[in-house]
């Protein structure tokens, strides 16, 4: 999961090498427009629909964040904490 959504920042983030716990925002790696982009590669490539609750940004600021996201939005409906 990580593998693709370094793949993916790498393809809009040239010249510099992202880990896992950079900052994209914070570094002047992106600009907040780039946020709709990444919300929209999240939700096709893990296939789902992220919620307006998730709508925050510190859920796409790091690789950290988005894989896990992605984790909380993958697990079954019963097992997701309240």
């Amino acid at each position: 999961m990580k593998d693709k959504i370094r793949n993916f920042l790498a393809k809009h983030i040239k010249g510099h090498n992202v880990e896992d716990a950079d900052d994209i925002f914070a570094l002047g790696l992106v600009s907040s427009l780039f946020t709709m982009q990444l919300v929209l590669f999240v939700e096709q490539e893990f296939d789902f629909e992220v919620s307006s609750d998730d709508l925050d940004i510190a859920n796409f600021r790091t690789v950290n964040a988005i894989a896990a996201l992605v984790e909380r939005n993958l697990q079954p409906v019963s097992a997701r904490p309240d």
